[in-house]
């Protein structure tokens, strides 16, 4: 059977770049930061001691460089799990397929990704300005449902969260995927809590927010904000944590995710300084990074 990938499977550009991303695979360091926003690439590598790639394409910006000895890249995914798919899917094929036979590389490369992002609280008592790594991911898009991954989901907290919610009549099951908790360990610290990361298909309705449409789910919020498994709660939402948890897992690269808490949805409250906050977690991460044996 031939294990070429084909042109339509493994699409680069006539450079020899990834597709999607327009990196080559010297590009891209072994830690990997992701960020949502592409102008917060530079708010991450103004940091870096030196940069040696600069490189964009549509939403995707990349920048990779050293700081304190480390070489890391960081990467601007965009909003949304289908972005996810995109940046992990092509990140993961840099490092492990030959681009110049086109075949998956026997030895496989380990990546550390690590999610700085904003996110809203759903507790009251999760303030504004506070971090918060993600545990586990809880998705209530569909991406996952498309890939062979029950053994990496955290299927214990999905069918406790499906039987609490019902919400299956909505046509919503929900997948779960933890973090690496050995990563986690490395960025862990007292001054940021833990909790259960809900990851929506959408900023509006699938987060409860209503503008001029009417919601299918109502008290989506206080819905989810009453959950518990294992003492952990679902703490706050966002839109990328849980697809990175489970693409990184199924390449068997380590996840963790970082949030920066700009609003809390319990009590309508907004950070006054959400750059500074964004601001601080990027240090807190690279302090992390530096101090630690990823290499």
């Amino acid at each position: 059977m031939d294990s070429t990938l084909g042109s339509s499977e493994l699409i680069l550009n006539p450079d020899g770049s990834i597709y999607h991303l327009n990196l080559l695979p010297e590009d891209v360091a072994p830690i990997i930061i992701t960020v949502g926003d592409q102008n917060r690439v530079h708010e991450v590598s103004k940091y870096f001691d030196t940069i040696e790639v600069i490189k964009s394409k549509r939403e995707f910006v990349t920048h990779t460089g050293y700081y304190s000895g480390k070489r890391v890249t960081v990467i601007s995914t965009g909003i949304g799990t289908d972005n996810i798919d995109i940046v992990f899917n092509e990140l993961d094929a840099l490092v492990n397929i030959d681009f110049a036979t086109r075949e998956i590389k026997s030895e496989k490369a380990q990546l550390n990704f690590i999610r700085v992002g904003t996110s809203g609280s759903l507790q009251p008592d999760i303030p504004v300005d506070s971090f918060l790594m993600s545990v586990a991911g809880v998705g209530f898009d569909n991406l996952m449902h498309f890939y062979d991954c029950t053994h990496v989901r955290n299927n214990e907290l999905e069918e406790a969260l499906a039987d609490y919610l019902r919400w299956s009549k909505h046509h919503i099951h929900p997948y779960a995927v933890n973090f690496n908790q050995e990563l986690g360990g490395i960025l862990s610290s007292n001054h940021i809590r833990l909790g259960i990361t809900g990851t929506n298909s959408g900023f509006y309705g699938p987060q409860g927010r209503i503008l001029r449409l009417r919601p299918a789910i109502e008290n989506f919020n206080e819905k989810l904000a009453g959950f518990t498994h294992n003492n952990l709660k679902i703490t706050n939402l966002e839109m990328e944590t849980a697809a990175m948890y489970g693409i990184a897992k199924l390449h068997g690269h380590r996840a963790v995710s970082l949030n920066a808490i700009i609003a809390n949805r319990a009590t309508g409250e907004f950070s006054k300084d959400g750059r500074k906050t964004i601001d601080e977690l990027i240090k807190y991460t690279l302090e992390h990074i530096a101090e630690s044996q990823l290499v």
